[in-house]
């Protein structure tokens, strides 16, 4: 059972190393995008680009934006003072509610193996072969930035 149990605890932490590097870039290349799209410019084309590999084409659309949740409360409690109050007493009752978080980490000393790391990337669909070869340089993104944050980590649970 105690095996068992520190197997799942192993798969959490290789799982955990391996989302930091991917979620970094991930979060990096979200940022890029939009920069990239804006410094591209239509306008010789008459917004209409269409090359030997790619093409591209701007498309402007009348969309309705919906108001955010926090201005439309603020301006519902302008209109009705009495009403505002009312609602926002339940946001404020429903924003305590009890969480559960499962912290997890290594003993100084104890190291996780290539396998375990290499378990969750087979996990993830990747072939035997291609997760040797991810392997050494998410498990190098994964220690620069575990360098810059606390050891001990935890994920929300209920």
């Amino acid at each position: 059972m105690t095996e068992n149990l520190e197997g799942q605890i192993i798969e959490i932490i290789a799982t955990d190393r391996i989302d930091v590097p991917i979620s970094s870039m991930s979060g990096k290349l979200k940022r890029a995008k939009p920069k990239l799209a804006k410094a591209v410019n239509l306008g010789e084309y008459e917004g209409n680009f269409e090359g030997d590999r790619v093409y591209a084409r701007i498309e402007d659309e009348d969309k309705s934006k919906a108001r955010g949740m926090r201005e439309g409360i603020e301006v519902f409690s302008e209109k009705f003072p009495r009403y505002g109050k009312i609602l926002n007493g339940i946001i404020e009752e429903h924003r305590v509610r009890r969480e559960s978080h499962l912290y997890f980490g290594m003993y100084e000393g104890c190291r996780m193996t290539t396998g375990d790391y290499l378990g969750v990337l087979t996990n993830l669909g990747f072939s035997e072969g291609m997760a040797k070869k991810l392997y050494p340089e998410l498990i190098d993104i994964s220690r620069n930035l575990s360098r810059k944050r606390c050891e001990e980590r935890s994920i929300l649970v209920g």
